[in-house]
């Protein structure tokens, strides 16, 4: 019973702790865009926001590729005994 609501208590931390910290890496932002944007029209903004996009998503993209590429060919490597017992290890 004990186990169990250990468990429970470090799930729990794992969930609120990202929402805890995520306050805090948001003020974390640059000073010359704050001043950019405090200064600037809703279009400059909308560019902005467009811009931070565009910069992001090729990226993300990039690292889902990659992920599934290492993923896919996680085995090649194996030797042929190892690679016949892979699927039953999990």
């Amino acid at each position: 019973m004990k186990l169990s609501l250990r468990m429970l208590v470090s799930k729990a931390l794992v969930v609120v702790v990202p929402f805890l910290l995520a306050s805090v890496c948001q003020a974390q932002s640059c000073a010359l865009c704050y001043t950019q944007a405090a200064a600037a029209g809703s279009r400059f903004i909308q560019g902005l926001r467009s811009g931070i996009v565009v910069l992001i998503i090729p990226p993300m993209f990039m690292s889902i590729g990659i992920t599934m590429l290492a993923y896919r060919k996680r085995n090649q490597c194996a030797a042929p005994e190892q690679r016949e017992n892979s699927s039953s290890d999990w």
